[in-house]
């Protein structure tokens, strides 16, 4: 699924327009219609008082439509403010104010041009946000940032049209948090927008539920979209059969350098993980300290042990393997550091690195032009601002973790809820599977784990970065049907990968 741009998004519905031969004003119906289901589906008390806020352009044209369909549908107090203090109201948005006059005369419709007087809004009243959708650039100011302030102070629930009033589509790194809609539901019109998964932009956003109001499914320059959702059945097409003859070595050898002193379990889930994601031998390379633990723990695993007792400190020859994982709970120590570089730079085989491996190149910026093309990193927020140079919020810290793929061809998996998978071509995948118990400890080390499984199977760079974070997400979502969020730990997950293949299937 795309996420457009306000752009594209433009382009798309004028592209849909002219496809199947229909007006603009159909389609805004077509939305104004979806919303009105939603809310006579989530607020149902027809006696409920609903106030609509509806600005100059096609944002609030749905909203004008929007509370006509209402009134069709029942409900009995209805008020409409429509915002037109610049005297540039757009056609589709002026013919549904004339629309709700004259089909609607009981509703109260009050234009606004220059003072606003505003209604009394109590905690029992649903505020309806269609000021502004996807066209503005700079923060709000003025009387619209005071009408935000007013809304968001009022105590009522608040249903935004296609984005919070004062969101940006995109970038919202300069923009006035206190001038943005705080919505309970926000409707995405025809297709989410970036700022509808952000993690720092999900505060103003609520619940977000996406209407679907038959856009066309190809448009002329849909290639250039950069941001899209995973979809399921494009990951079950990638999900490979078992070959009926196969044995261990068909299904690749895997390595994982792992696990130093104290931090035995990083090692242990991440080769439980590889095991269960279908690697035909995985290979723990770990300090002698952890010898006892991990050959009780993962009897199936194959343990080589470090030359030092406590850390990684040599190196690994890997032409006997397929793939390669290192970082969980390696530590940053300095032995370990020139080991792991020594490591990465003579590794020819498809590469995860994660963890502290991580953290040992943000201590070392000038090695990451050592690690080989095609590398996946699994890096959370906080590591990746380490990588990089960027600020703290959420949109910058994509664009770093971006600009790096496409400069050193890396492929960036960056964890949150909606982890974000950064290609070296210059898209981002973001996934749809996951939740929030699955933020715990070693639920990176099972990421790695599944991934360092799919590359020693065969699958490609790519393949094993969107197949292995839905699968991962996947089986969080799966063990927290019975346990529940709280409760969830990462051993939870790579037990329930097993039903999570089946769910693919």
């Amino acid at each position: 699924m795309n996420l457009p741009n306000a752009h594209q998004q433009k382009e798309l519905d004028e592209f849909t327009v002219q496809d199947q031969n229909i007006t603009s004003l159909i389609l805004m119906e077509r939305a104004a219609l979806e919303a009105a289901r939603f809310i006579a589906k989530t607020y149902p008390q027809m006696q409920r008082p609903i106030v609509v806020f509806a600005g100059p352009g096609n944002n609030g044209g749905d909203g004008l439509a929007l509370a006509r369909l209402l009134y069709g549908m029942g409900y009995a107090t209805i008020q409409a403010y429509l915002f037109n203090t610049k005297g540039t109201i757009s056609t589709d948005c002026q013919k549904n104010a004339e629309r709700l006059r004259e089909e609607c005369p009981q509703v109260t419709l009050i234009e606004v041009a220059q003072q606003f007087e505003a209604p009394s809004i109590g905690p029992e009243t649903l505020i309806i946000d269609a000021l502004f959708g996807m066209g503005i650039n700079k923060p709000l100011g003025g009387g619209f940032a005071a009408l935000v302030k007013f809304i968001n102070a009022s105590g009522a629930e608040v249903v935004s049209l296609d984005l919070p009033s004062g969101l940006m589509c995109e970038d919202n790194t300069y923009n006035s948090p206190s001038a943005i809609v705080r919505a309970t539901h926000t409707l995405a019109i025809g297709l989410p927008k970036l700022a509808h998964i952000l993690a720092d932009t999900q505060v103003y956003v609520g619940q977000m539920h996406l209407l679907d109001i038959q856009l066309a499914s190809h448009f002329p320059g849909e290639e250039e979209i950069t941001f899209h959702i995973t979809e399921k059945d494009y990951i079950k097409s990638l999900l490979k059969p078992r070959p009926t003859f196969g044995h261990k070595g068909t299904f690749g050898n895997a390595l994982l350098i792992a696990g130093k002193y104290g931090m035995a379990g990083s090692a242990a889930l991440a080769a439980q993980a590889c095991l269960r994601t279908g690697a035909g031998k995985v290979t723990v390379h770990t300090p002698t300290c952890n010898n006892d633990i991990l050959q009780i723990k993962i009897p199936e695993a194959v343990l080589q042990h470090d030359a030092n007792e406590h850390i990684f400190t040599t190196p690994v020859g890997t032409d006997a393997f397929q793939a390669l994982g290192i970082g969980p709970g390696l530590g940053t120590d300095k032995r370990t550091a020139l080991a792991f570089i020594e490591q990465i730079s003579h590794t020819a085989i498809p590469l995860v690195i994660d963890a502290d491996a991580i953290n040992i190149l943000g201590n070392h910026k000038g090695w990451i032009q050592q690690v080989p093309p095609h590398s996946i990193f699994t890096p959370h927020p906080a590591e990746m601002k380490r990588l990089g140079i960027c600020n703290p919020d959420s949109f910058s810290i994509l664009l770093e973790a971006m600009s790096m793929a496409r400069k050193n061809r890396f492929y960036i998996v960056l964890k949150g809820h909606y982890t974000a998978i950064c290609t070296p071509e210059g898209h981002v995948h973001f996934n749809p599977t996951g939740n929030s118990g699955m933020a715990t400890a070693g639920s990176g080390d099972v990421l790695t784990g599944i991934l360092t499984a799919l590359l020693a199977q065969g699958y490609t760079e790519e393949e094993a970065c969107l197949l292995g974070v839905y699968l991962h997400g996947l089986a969080g979502d799966i063990a927290a049907r019975t346990l529940g969020e709280h409760s969830l730990t990462a051993s939870d997950m790579i037990r329930a990968l097993p039903k999570a293949f089946a769910e693919l299937k």
